[in-house]
This record gives structure tokens, sequence and C-alpha cells, in this order.
């Protein structure tokens, strides 16, 4: 641990701090270059877009730019460190943002004293991107932050935290369950934590056939019941009216467990409780809820995803935001709305279902993968992940209005 530490220092460090930087993509040799750079030609453009602000796609780098935006409140598993402290995050996604997308990402780091103060920053700047990716901000803040952006801001804003857990571990959860011979709307489904993800996650599962009241969610003081005074709104939409009040209690014969808590919280003997053949996905890091060796040791009609790349079946956001973000940039979205999320669910879903080509294997570092309890979803490297989800992204704006031009042939 010590050595990895050493190593993630060093690779932040050297040969020169931080992981992005700024290229040019026109030249600048000489003083014609510099003149059409800047001083005098740089006024015709701005002629144009004063005239008409959708020349901006044309004269500018918006239409393939995306802010990754945080105050630092909820950063990773570290929890509230400051603004400062999450830009190596923020770099991150900008680095995932290019890797992935070809996209050019600007991380920005906000401090402010009030939740409106955050919003006026975020939505002052908001016109200068083709999109906003919020990250790593706390809830139950982070919901009235989104909601209001997506109000004031002609952008798209996704908040990655929410909206990119829960279309992976859609995608996944669907997988599971098709394997499993479970049908998503019979599925009694415990979620431990109810924070952003875990709200979103369950969210999204309704929106693809889950039955919200076979939801039972908890947090630190237990089951989220209707006799409970102590819910904020959003709680309030999972307030289960039932008697029940330990995860013992609900995860008596359910079929889903979606962990996004902290380590260990599963017990062996809690999870011996459920149905036959359970989905466990145990998404807390960098400790899973459970150790997927425990879990299988307790359970061999187990299907189990955690957040970890050292074992099968990792959900990771990775596998969406840059994608839905490239498809809705690519057809100038306005918004990204639950059919986009809809639309990355069952594209992400359906490349599991096909053969896996030999450059993921080596990149995985396995001989072979095949659609089954191992594999639900795809590999965060797989190439063909770009296509097949930013076009389905796209197409999904351009069907539900929310496109400004056509998807490209």
């Amino acid at each position: 641990m010590t050595d990895f530490k050493q190593q993630a220092l060093d690779y932040h460090s050297q040969p020169v701090p931080g992981k992005i930087s700024i290229s040019l993509t026109k030249p600048a040799e000489n003083a014609r270059d510099l003149a059409l750079a800047y001083s005098p030609g740089v006024a015709e453009p701005v002629r144009e877009i004063a005239a008409d602000p959708d020349n901006a796609y044309k004269y500018t780098a918006k239409g393939n730019t995306v802010a990754v935006i945080s105050n630092g409140t909820a950063i990773l598993g570290l929890g509230n460190l400051g603004p400062l402290a999450s830009k190596p995050v923020m770099e991150g996604k900008a680095l995932l943002f290019k890797r992935f997308a070809n996209i050019d990402s600007f991380d920005i780091e906000v401090s402010h004293r009030t939740t409106d103060e955050f919003i006026n920053t975020v939505a002052a700047i908001a016109d200068s991107f083709g999109g906003i990716n919020l990250e790593d901000i706390k809830a139950p803040e982070c919901f009235e932050i989104e909601q209001e952006l997506k109000r004031r801001c002609k952008v798209p804003i996704f908040h990655d935290d929410q909206h990119g857990t829960a279309i992976v571990t859609a995608a996944g959860m669907l997988n599971a369950l098709e394997i499993q011979g479970k049908n998503l709307p019979d599925c009694t489904i415990v979620c431990l934590g109810a924070g952003a993800a875990a709200i979103a996650c369950m969210e999204l599962l309704i929106k693809c056939g889950a039955q919200r009241e076979r939801i039972y969610m908890l947090d630190r003081k237990g089951v989220i019941h209707t006799r409970r005074d102590d819910l904020n709104e959003y709680k309030e939409l999972f307030a289960n009216n039932t008697d029940k009040r330990t995860l013992e209690d609900v995860i008596t014969g359910a079929d889903v467990f979606v962990g996004v808590s902290g380590a260990n919280l599963l017990s062996p003997e809690a999870l011996k409780l459920m149905a036959p053949n359970p989905v466990v996905f145990a998404c807390s890091n960098p400790d899973p809820e459970i150790k997927p060796e425990l879990a299988l040791k307790e359970r061999d009609d187990l299907i189990m995803a955690t957040g970890r790349s050292d074992y099968p079946n990792q959900v990771n956001n990775v596998l969406c935001f840059p994608f839905i973000f490239r498809g809705a940039l690519d057809v100038r979205a306005t918004s990204i709305n639950d059919e986009m999320k809809v639309a990355a669910v069952e594209a992400i879903r359906s490349l599991a279902k096909e053969p896996v080509p030999a450059e993921v294997l080596k990149s995985a570092g396995v001989d072979e993968l095949e659609f089954g309890p191992q594999y639900i979803i795809p590999k965060p490297m797989d190439p063909r992940l770009l296509d097949k989800v930013a076009k389905a992204v796209a197409q999904a704006a351009v069907d539900s209005g929310v496109a400004q031009i056509p998807l490209a042939k």
C-alpha cells in the first residue's frame, strides 16, 4: 500500500504536475497566424457570434468542451475536504473525457458560502461550454443544485455521481437478473445507502420497471419508512409503509441488494436470508459492503458486482459519462433527459452480450469473457462503447426533442 501511495503521488507530480494541459489546434508560427488568431482577425468571429450565438459552435471549441465542476463536499470516499482538494479528481475526470470520448474538459473548483452562490457561479459560466459535469457534491444539496442549474442553463447538466452510477448499475442489474431468470418488476430490492447515488440508482431502476413499493432503502438510522419524521424530501420518495426496521428484516427474501454505503455492512448471515439466485451489487469503495470471496463462499447461486477493478463485474462510471456527453454534444442537446439515460442503459447492457474482441481481453488481462455471472457489463477499455453508447444517446436526444441538430450519418 505504501508503494502504491508513492506511485500515485509520482504519477500526479512527474514529469510535470497534474494530468491535463492545453494544446493548440491552429498554427501560431508567424505574424499572419497571430493576426488571424488574435487582433485583428479575431474580430470577425466575434461579430458573427454577437449576431447569432449559435455561431459559437462554428468558430470556437464550445461544442466539444465540458466543464467538470465541484465544491469538494463529497470527494470520492474521503468526504468534505474542500474545493482545492477535489482538483486531482476533477483533472482525472478531464483525463477520462479526453481518453475515452475525445472531449476537451476544464476542471473548475468553486468556493462558496451558500448553495445559491455555487448555483449562480456555475450558471454564470455555463454558456462557455457544451455541457456541465457536476462532481463530488454532497447530498441533499446536489439535488437542489442540479435541478436549479437544469432550469437556468441552456446546456446539458449532469451530476455523474447520481446518474452515471445509476446508468451503469441499471445496465448491469438488468443483465444479472436476466441471467438469474428474474424480472425487475417482480423483484424486491434492498438499497443500503440513501445519498445521491442511491436515490438516483433507485429512480432509474424504477424507470426501467422496478416497483417503488418493493424497494426498501436504509440510511444510518435504519429502514426509511412512513412513520419517520426526520426525512428530507428526497428520502421521503422511498419511505415504505412497513413495520420492518433493520437490514435483516428487509433483506429476508429479497432478490436484489444494492450497496452504496460503507465497508463490510452486509454480513454473511444477512446474505443467507436473501431469496434464491440473488443479485448483490456491493459498490462501496474502496472496500465493498461484503467481499466477493466471502459472499460467494456463502452463496454459490449469487451474481455479484463491486466498484473495484480487481473483481469481475466492476460498476464503473467511465462506462457511461464520456459517451453520454459525446452523444449529447454531437447533436447539441439542451439537456440529458431520462430517454437518453435509458438509451445508455440499453446500449451498455447489450454490448456485454456481444463477442469480446481480443484487444479487450488483453487489456483486461484475461483469456476469455462471455456473457454470464462473471461478465454482466462491458470492460471500461472496450473501444466499442464510444460508438454504441454515444449513438444511442444522440438518437434518443433527437427522438425526445432535445437535440438542436440532426445526428450525422
